[in-house]
């Protein structure tokens, strides 16, 4: 007979879920569910304390920070997953073809990783923006272009351990394509590593993209970023600390959920761990 079941114990990737898909949901509803429209202004309510009709006070423009966060959801998780997206469908090939290949592909790709990842993520992205003007995508593939030599290394690093393992080499002895052999047996076994990075990756691309639209190379006025929410509040932050704090308060949820998220799937994913428990 089986022995009855305990209750599930609540783990960290439980709650980093949970705290994940509300704020997917907020992001995706933030608009109908607005109390206001997030560009109305009034010059009466400027800098509002939090009240009955503003829960989080309003802004130096009279508008309500509550529209303006549910608002700014949309564009900091477009930021974090599009830019972790676009790392991954540019450098997960790369490294494969840096492991598997090797030689002179691995020198030519491996070269030009080193001298990006030389570069602070935030100077990169400055350097890339610069030459055109702000926008939302645009700075979603300047964030992603950013971390595509980590997407690299990483790949590069898992597919040489896998090229030595044992079915690895009896395709290389079954004189099988080269296609199948990195699509077919490689990558299957590279996710694991790849999944756990990446999702880790969002955080870092969700605050680099903050970062970018506090400097003014990222989400433009009018329009509702947390990054940029934070920017304008500057000058008040003495009188008015709602106005930073309540986008502040927002990214640390976003970013502690993907941490949590992170953690959870390397335990569960990552065989070194699993080996280090046995």
């Amino acid at each position: 007979m089986h022995e009855p079941r305990g209750p599930r114990r609540i783990t960290g990737l439980h709650v980093g879920l949970a705290l994940l898909l509300l704020v997917v949901l907020v992001a995706m509803i933030g608009p109908s569910i607005s109390p206001y429209p997030m560009d109305a202004t009034s010059l009466e309510q400027r800098l509002a304390a939090p009240s009955a009709a503003h829960w989080l006070g309003t802004d130096e423009f009279g508008r309500d920070v509550l529209s303006r966060v549910l608002n700014g959801a949309r564009s900091s998780l477009t930021m974090g997953f599009g830019a972790t997206l676009f790392s991954i469908l540019i450098g997960v090939p790369l490294g494969l073809s840096a492991g598997y290949f090797k030689g002179h592909v691995d020198d030519v790709i491996m070269r030009a990783v080193d001298v990006m990842i030389s570069v602070p993520p935030v100077i990169l992205g400055l350097l890339i923006l610069s030459i055109t003007s702000p926008s939302l995508w645009k700075t979603t593939l300047a964030v992603g272009l950013v971390y595509v030599p980590i997407m690299v290394r990483l790949t590069r690093s898992v597919t040489l351990e896998v090229c030595a393992e044992e079915y690895v080499q009896s395709a290389r002895a079954r004189a099988e394509r080269n296609s199948y052999i990195l699509f077919s047996e490689i990558l299957p076994n590279a996710w694991p590593a790849i999944i756990v990075e990446s999702s880790l990756r969002v955080t870092f691309a969700i605050l680099l993209g903050a970062a970018l639209s506090f400097l003014g190379l990222g989400v433009q006025p009018p329009a509702s970023d947390w990054g940029l929410m934070i920017a304008e509040a500057r000058p008040f932050i003495s009188a008015a600390p709602w106005i930073a704090c309540a986008p502040g308060i927002a990214l640390c949820i976003t970013v502690m959920a993907i941490n949590l998220i992170g953690d959870g799937l390397r335990e569960r994913l990552d065989p070194r761990l699993h080996r280090s428990r046995a």
